[in-house]
């Protein structure tokens, strides 16, 4: 019953976002709507990444010394001055692999 219950919501989701891609033509949006659609994924990548940086476990403040925090601070600078986002996910990486070590 669990498997069935989650290939349903995985259906369903799946199938809402499509209809929204494929039903809406952009052309029908107005300027500002589509302006601030643009922002919509520079907004939501913030929001699935603080929590996992931030937060332990059991929900707490990660310390100041943790790995993640040194590996999120190097790749917010080289994402900053690079512009590329394979340098930023590959220098946070081997930031927080050489902290771990």
């Amino acid at each position: 019953m669990s498997w069935l219950s989650v290939i349903i919501a995985g259906l369903i989701t799946y199938f809402t976002r499509f209809s929204m891609i494929t039903f809406v033509n952009s052309k029908m949006m107005s300027k500002k709507v589509r302006l601030v659609l643009s922002y919509v994924p520079s907004t939501v990548f913030p929001a699935i990444i603080f929590p996992a940086v931030f937060f332990n476990d059991n929900g707490y403040f990660v310390d100041v010394n943790d790995p993640k925090i040194f590996g999120i601070l190097a790749a917010i600078i080289i994402g900053f001055f690079s512009r590329s986002i394979i340098a930023t996910i590959i220098s946070g990486l081997v930031v927080y692999w050489i902290f771990i070590l």
